[in-house]
């Protein structure tokens, strides 16, 4: 990661008219969390941060609590708009986990509650929970793309009937989409990331990303 880049990147992203910044307490070992909240500090009012817990630790409130204490010190504030569960635990109770939201929510420290990387089953069982302890669920963020589609099958189906926001992840499905790795001379993650090579590492995908390339360039 570069700072200066990472500035350039989120000036261009506010000069396009982008206001919704989504981060998490994992990703890039806090960096990204640090950065975000040294580059909106003047315009926090202009901006929709979004941050996620839980991935590392699972989704015992105490675990949480220390992460999202972590989150808003990095972020430089004392209210996130969204906050997510980044993966379902399946060792802690979701009674127990979106009780914990909702006295997040509650005491005024987010605004929203987010479920990612979660099944169908999984989001429809947390919503209706979430409904009896005043944990309403807002939004939900799958991995999704044109060459990352298994979202469409019922994911976002149960989000529109549930009346859930839906925020993709990874829509250029991690740089592919982008063109750069085509003819293989690209660099970035999935050169250098043996999780992500395989996950991207379809023949089919990267057809699906040599044609969108040829139909930008056109």
């Amino acid at each position: 990661s570069d700072h200066k880049v990472s500035q350039s990147v989120y000036l261009e992203c506010r000069a396009r008219g982008i206001n919704h910044f989504d981060t998490a307490h994992t990703y890039t070992k806090g960096l990204a969390e640090t950065w975000l909240g040294a580059f909106l500090r003047d315009e926090r009012d202009e901006i929709f941060v979004a941050s996620k817990v839980g991935y590392v630790g699972g989704a015992d409130p105490k675990n949480l609590s220390v992460q999202f204490d972590e989150s808003r010190s990095r972020l430089r504030q004392d209210v996130v708009d969204l906050l997510y569960l980044h993966r379902f635990d399946p060792h802690t109770p979701i009674e127990k986990t979106l009780a914990w939201f909702a006295e997040q929510k509650d005491e005024g420290r987010i605004r929203h509650i987010g479920l990612s990387n979660f099944a169908a089953w999984q989001i429809a069982k947390a919503h209706f929970i979430g409904q009896t302890i005043g944990a309403k669920i807002s939004a939900v963020q799958p991995m999704y793309s044109l060459i990352k589609r298994q979202a469409e099958v019922e994911i976002l189906p149960a989000c529109t009937d549930l009346g859930m926001q839906c925020f993709s992840y990874s829509p250029l499905g991690a740089g592919l989409l982008t063109g750069k790795y085509v003819d293989q001379k690209g660099e970035g993650r999935l050169t250098t990331n043996a999780r992500y090579a395989k996950r991207y590492g379809i023949e089919e995908m990267h057809k699906c990303a040599a044609a969108l390339a040829k139909i930008a360039k056109e």
